[in-house]
């Protein structure tokens, strides 16, 4: 029971009213480590509960923290707008029954307004790296005062190329107290970087290895030979598949288009999401999938952090993600708290090598299927190696170039020869021309 981590009476009956009675494995780890002041690393599943085991305690001390002037004491550092949006509703939903006021900083939206949103001096602000950078550098908000920093999602900021920004934010935060980060993946070398530089003798939490991440949700590769059959394949899932709520990811804005214009000529239900909409046109993306008004929605990887819609039980890769940990987060958009999910992978010729990194990755071997009346002629690679890729034909050996090449005489030019001369020392005599037989 959450009355049993010892929070603030007021969060517990928001608590009550919102339905949470017993907490998830890593908020029941997580919280009273941070209510003891602990840094802390914390890799768990999508769709654990994670921005609950950062809000729930760090709300409580703001709540227990006696406070002599106003000030903003809370960052909470995000990718994407979206993940900012959803947290900043959490953030609401949990300090209702409290004084606490929050603000939301984020590219798209009027530098100016958000001034004044800073000139009320909310208790927590939940921003992008971007934006908030701006406003730090332009004096609108006094990050000296800041007391808690959380970095969520922290290695997607970094794929995303804000690892300056981040660096100088966290740089500006030099008071802080307590500093958490939270993912769903381990990350690599730049990530592990930032934990050495910014946490303090952390704790650690490792939840889920990746192999065991979203066991609930089936795994699927079909095989296409060409852009067109993938198409034709993607048409056939979205009519034939029993699903409340699909999402298909594309690698780039121009094939989220792409689909989308075609997908909506057929009658299909279709959003489009990416990085080139507006923010109002996100906003509605996202509004009308929740509501259900939109069944599918396309979408690049902006869409494959932080979101929590209820109802995704599909979801399908019409191009592969260039990492592990980018197939995870997107298939953890469906199997969310134990429901069952599908996970569809639409895999070329130039994709299948790159579809085995990622089964290993995962330790994990995905189920082949085969639609009916839309089997192509490509169905994977006819040798393959121990590691799953496919083996190649053996090359020709370079030839060696260090071999004495025979060298073909080089013969001397002969001396130019004398014209015959005359025996007075005039032109040279010319003999008359013989004529031929047949002239």
């Amino acid at each position: 029971m959450f009355a049993q981590l010892q929070l603030h009476e007021r969060l517990l009956r928001a608590l009550e009213e919102n339905n949470f009675t017993e907490p998830t494995p890593v908020q029941q780890q997580a919280i009273p480590l941070i209510l003891a002041g602990r840094d802390l690393r914390a890799t768990a599943q999508t769709g654990s509960g994670k921005t609950a085991a950062f809000l729930l305690p760090v709300l409580h001390q703001l709540l227990s923290a006696e406070q002599s002037s106003p000030a903003t004491r809370v960052l909470i550092l995000v990718p994407t707008r979206e993940l900012a949006g959803q947290i900043m509703d959490e953030v609401q939903r949990f300090s209702r029954y409290t004084f606490l006021q929050a603000a939301m900083l984020i590219g798209g939206e009027g530098f100016k307004e958000q001034s004044a949103l800073l000139r009320k001096v909310p208790d927590i602000l939940v921003a992008t790296p971007g934006r908030l950078l701006e406003h730090i550098q332009a004096g609108s908000l006094p990050a000296g005062e800041l007391r808690w920093l959380i970095l969520d999602e922290a290695d997607r900021m970094l794929d995303l190329g804000f690892a300056d920004a981040m660096q100088a934010i966290i740089a500006a935060c030099s008071n802080r107290q307590q500093t958490l980060l939270f993912s769903a993946t381990t990350g690599g070398r730049a990530l592990r970087d930032i934990t050495q530089a910014v946490l303090r003798n952390p704790e650690h939490l490792m939840l889920n290895p990746v192999s065991q991440l979203s066991e609930t949700t089936r795994q699927q590769v079909i095989t296409v030979e060409s852009d067109s059959h993938k198409e034709k394949v993607l048409a056939w899932l979205l009519a034939n598949e029993s699903y409340r709520k699909a999402m298909v990811f594309t690698s780039t804005r121009a094939m989220a288009d792409q689909l989308y214009g075609r997908l909506r000529a057929q009658d299909y239900r279709v959003f489009v999401l990416h990085g080139e909409k507006t923010q109002d046109e996100r906003k509605q993306a996202l509004q009308r999938f929740s509501q259900g008004s939109e069944r599918v929605l396309i979408a690049t990887d902006v869409a494959a952090r932080g979101l929590d819609i209820e109802g995704v039980d599909l979801v399908i890769n019409f191009d592969l993600p260039r990492s592990g940990d980018e197939y995870v987060h997107r298939i953890g958009r469906t199997g969310r708290a134990g429901e069952d999910g599908l996970a569809i992978s639409l895999i070329a010729h130039q994709d299948w090598n790159l579809m085995s990194s990622i089964q290993r990755y995962l330790k994990q071997d995905f189920e082949k299927r085969i639609l009916p009346g839309l089997k192509g002629n490509y169905h994977g690679p006819k040798k393959v190696k121990a590691s799953g890729k496919a083996a190649g034909s053996k090359k020709k050996k370079p030839a060696d170039k260090t071999a004495k090449v025979a060298k073909k005489p080089v013969r001397k030019p002969s001396p130019p020869r004398k014209p015959l001369a005359s025996d007075d020392g005039h032109a040279p005599l010319r003999k008359k021309p013989v004529a031929r037989q047949d002239d």
